[in-house]
């Protein structure tokens, strides 16, 4: 009876403890959509992807209350490694819920969509000449000549189906207003594609000449010339 009422106070701070802890797993499951970015991994460097991908598919999750508010703050990604993709074709991949990187308490319910469709291609490399891209004109009086890139040919990476219809590709633009003489200039050698990747040179230099144009030559006319000196010999000799 004399350790009874400290037993009581135990017991009392025991049941407070497990109330405590016992709170999150007495919560309610809920569910809710929560959108994941989409990262494709692990393809081979001689295999590249030629159409677009979503880059964000839906997930919905299941959950305590706790868990699911913290998880609306998180960045939620979706990978698939394609590190087994052997050849070109059209592929299709299956998202399954180890795809996606969400909390031992979380639990994945559904992924819309789950299954991704794109095409894949072999890359090449091939050498093509560089334009020089000229933009505007000189002042009036003045004439562009023909622009030399030096080097003037690049290599190129692309899909084989781009590349191979690829005839040529450019510096970045080269101002030509208000030029009176002719110049010197290192540009970047780009690509119009965002599947073709300039190899080398990443840079060319340009020489650009420009020239004063030349006037019209003046007529004479001869005939004129000759009937006045005729007709001034003639009155000096009669």
């Amino acid at each position: 009876m004399k350790n009874l009422g400290l037993k009581f106070v135990a017991l009392l701070l025991a049941a407070a403890l497990w109330f405590v802890v016992s709170g999150p797993r007495r919560e309610q499951q809920r569910q809710r959509m929560i959108t994941a970015s989409l990262s494709l991994v692990g393809l081979p460097s001689d295999l590249v992807i030629t159409t677009d991908v979503r880059s964000s598919i839906a997930v919905r999750v299941q959950g305590r209350v706790s868990p699911l508010r913290s998880l609306a703050s998180q960045s939620l990604e979706a990978s698939a490694d394609l590190s087994k993709i052997t050849g070109p074709g059209e592929i299709e991949i299956t998202l399954r819920p180890q795809n996606i990187n969400v909390p031992d308490d979380i639990e994945v319910v559904d992924i819309v969509p789950n299954k991704v469709r794109f095409s894949i291609e072999k890359v090449g490399t091939r050498s093509v000449p560089i334009r020089p891209f000229l933009v505007g004109d000189p002042p009036d009086g003045y004439l562009i000549g023909q622009a030399i890139a030096n080097p003037d040919r690049a290599w190129i990476t692309g899909p084989l189906s781009q590349i191979g219809k690829l005839s040529e590709v450019a510096t970045e633009r080269i101002i030509m207003t208000g030029r009176t003489e002719t110049f010197v200039q290192n540009v970047p050698v780009v690509s119009d594609s965002p599947l073709v990747r300039v190899n080398e040179p990443g840079t060319t230099q340009v020489t650009v000449p420009v020239l004063a144009e030349v006037g019209p030559t003046p007529h004479t006319d001869t005939a004129a010339t000759d009937t006045s000196a005729t007709t001034t010999t003639s009155k000096e000799n009669p």
